[in-house]
C-alpha cells in the first residue's frame, strides 16, 4: 500500500499544482482584449473598460450596473429584454471585474462611479435610468450624488448600499492577503455563487461561468480592496431622498445575501420617499430567478411612471 501511494504521490502533487496554477494567470492586456469577440473596449482615465450597447438612437436609456464580483453578464436576461423592447441599453464591467482593467489602486465607490460617469460622457449619453444590482446600488447612489443631472431614475435591485460599515483605517492590500484569499476562497468561491438563488438547482452551470473569472490576474485584489473601501453612504442616500430623482427598491422575497430586515428601519428613515417592491420566489437575483415577475414590474410599472 505504501509503495502504491508513493507511485501516485507525484500525480497528486501535479494535479493539485495544476488546479491552483490556473488562478490569476491571465493578464488583461492588449492581446487579451484583441481576443474578445463581443462588445467594445474604451480607454478611460484609469484603464480600459469593456461595455456593450444597443439601440443607440433610442431616446430612453437604461444603464445596467452589476454587483460585487459577477460582471455584466449577470444582467443578461433584463438587458436583452430591454433591447428587444427598443430601449437604448448599456452595460459595462466595472474595474477589477470581467473584461475591464484590473487596477493597482483603491477600489472605492468614487472610482467605480467615476468610471460609469466617464463612459456616459464618452458615449454622449446625457441622461439615463440607472439600475444597480447588489453592490451596484452603491455605485448608482454615488453617481446620483456626484452627477444628479445624469439621472432619470434610480432602480436598486437587491442593493447593498444601505447597510452600515465600520471602515478599516488601513486600506492597502498586501501580497499575503491576496495569497491567503486565493488559497482559502478560490477553491469554493464559484460554488458559493449558487447561494444567491432560492432554488440553485435551477441554475446548473452558473458556478462554472464564474470559474473563468478566477484566471484573471488582480481579481482577488479587486475584491479585497472593494470590501476594505466600503463606507456608509448615508450622506449620498439622504441627498437622493431630498432630490427630485424618482427612485425604487426591488427585493427578492428570500434574499439571504442582503437581508432586508437587517437595515429596513434605517432605510425607512433615510429614504422614505422610495417606491418599494418585492419579487416572489426569488433570492438575491430576482432578475434571473423570477424573470417574468421582475420584468413585468420593471417594464410595465416603474419605467412607465412619469
Amino acid at each position: 500500500m505504501k509503495k502504491l501511494f508513493l507511485n501516485y504521490f507525484p500525480f497528486i502533487i501535479f494535479f493539485v499544482s495544476c488546479q491552483f496554477n490556473n488562478y490569476e494567470t491571465v493578464d488583461k492586456n492588449i492581446r487579451f482584449r484583441e481576443k474578445i469577440q463581443t462588445g467594445n473596449f474604451i480607454k478611460l482615465s484609469k484603464g480600459h473598460t469593456y461595455y456593450e450597447i444597443d439601440n443607440q438612437k433610442s431616446l430612453k436609456t437604461l444603464v445596467f450596473i452589476h454587483g460585487f464580483s459577477v460582471p455584466s453578464y449577470i444582467w443578461d436576461d433584463t438587458y436583452y429584454s430591454a433591447s428587444e423592447k427598443g430601449y437604448k441599453v448599456l452595460r459595462l464591467d466595472l474595474y477589477g471585474r470581467g473584461y475591464s482593467s484590473n487596477l493597482d489602486i483603491d477600489y472605492t465607490d468614487n472610482l467605480l462611479a467615476g468610471q460609469v460617469i466617464e463612459l456616459l460622457e464618452e458615449l454622449n449619453i446625457k441622461k439615463a435610468t440607472l439600475l444597480g444590482l447588489s453592490n451596484g446600488g452603491r455605485v448608482i447612489s454615488k453617481i446620483a450624488y456626484l452627477k444628479p443631472e445624469l439621472v432619470e431614475k434610480l432602480i436598486y435591485v437587491s442593493a447593498s448600499s444601505f447597510q452600515d460599515h465600520n471602515p478599516t483605517e488601513n486600506k492597502s492590500v498586501s501580497g499575503k492577503e491576496i495569497n491567503n484569499f486565493i488559497k482559502n476562497n478560490y477553491p469554493t468561491i464559484s460554488k458559493g455563487q449558487l447561494l444567491d438563488f432560492k432554488y440553485p438547482e435551477n441554475f446548473k452551470g452558473w458556478d462554472n461561468k464564474y470559474e473563468n473569472l478566477l484566471q484573471y490576474e488582480g481579481f482577488a485584489r479587486a475584491l479585497i480592496s472593494t470590501r476594505k473601501n466600503h463606507v456608509n453612504l448615508d450622506t449620498e442616500n439622504s441627498f437622493i431622498n431630498g432630490s427630485e430623482i424618482p427612485f425604487y427598491t426591488i427585493w427578492g422575497d428570500s434574499d439571504s445575501a442582503v437581508v432586508y430586515n437587517e437595515f429596513k428601519d434605517k432605510l425607512n428613515k433615510l429614504m422614505p420617499r422610495r417606491k418599494e417592491y418585492f419579487v416572489s420566489e426569488s433570492g438575491h437575483l430576482p432578475n434571473m430567478e423570477n424573470k417574468e415577475e421582475f420584468e413585468n414590474l420593471l417594464f410595465n410599472q416603474i419605467l412607465k411612471e412619469n
